[in-house]
């Protein structure tokens, strides 16, 4: 890797960190610069899922006010986002490397849809609905399929999650993004541990996305309270004003 080419993997990391806080589909900058650079597929992904650990690990932290109150709910969610990273995970590393080239293209496609449809999840969020304290065992089955789904790949999780929480919880959006934030890194840390443990991790590519990413957690968590802000200001949707038990 050239100095040059590291510096666009760091940027890449920058942005895929912020973009991943605020919305979820960081993997969509960082894996085709990856790619760009020489790495092959499976390498670039796995690499790629090790650094932006720290990004998802720095936008959960940056997003800690929101997360009062859903302790129980996380705990009961994380279990499955666990049990999903760790299966997408293994998916990965257990078909052959052919089969994920195949499937990227298709991957990315399903990727840029979960992108473009996410303002109107997000202004589906923002509505009142009625929904069960926990979500009840469909949001616990979906966090699963998520979860798989970001241990094997990851971009767009975070898309996935906030439509699942938001359409089955009752929370205000900026609560449903704390959570997803958690439940991501769950997902991003369980795949990256099995991936350093039996997978080719490139370190400096690794570490060059943990740095950038890292910087753009804390970024994202104070563009996306802004956003958000807006979004309800101009909307005339108030959020809530404390915080509810999960």
């Amino acid at each position: 890797m050239t100095l040059l080419e590291g510096l666009g993997v760091l940027v890449a990391g920058l942005v895929a960190g912020t973009v991943n806080t605020v919305v979820g589909a960081g993997t969509l900058v960082t894996f085709p610069v990856l790619l760009a650079v020489g790495y092959p597929p499976v390498i670039a992904n796995v690499s790629n899922t090790v650094g932006l650990v720290f990004g998802s690990l720095s936008g959960a932290l940056g997003y800690r006010r929101e997360l009062d109150g859903q302790r129980s709910r996380l705990l009961r969610l994380g279990c499955a986002s666990l049990l999903g990273g760790l299966s997408g995970g293994i998916l990965l590393l257990t078909l052959p490397p052919g089969a994920f080239e195949a499937i990227v293209p298709a991957l990315i496609l399903l990727s840029c849809v979960l992108v473009l449809v996410q303002p109107w999840l997000a202004r589906r969020v923002a509505r009142p609905h009625h929904t069960r304290a926990h979500g009840g065992p469909l949001l616990f089955a979906g966090v699963y399929a998520a979860g798989i789904y970001g241990g094997y790949f990851g971009a767009a999780q975070g898309v996935l999650l906030i439509g699942l929480l938001g359409l089955l919880l009752d929370e205000d959006l900026q609560r449903v993004n704390a959570a997803k934030n958690v439940l991501a890194l769950l997902v991003n840390f369980v795949s990256a541990v099995l991936f350093v443990v039996v997978a080719d991790v490139d370190w400096r590519a690794a570490a060059l996305i943990a740095v950038g990413s890292t910087a753009g957690g804390q970024l994202g968590a104070l563009v996306g309270r802004r956003a958000v802000a807006r979004r309800l200001n101009a909307s005339g949707t108030p959020g809530n004003q404390h915080p509810k038990i999960g």
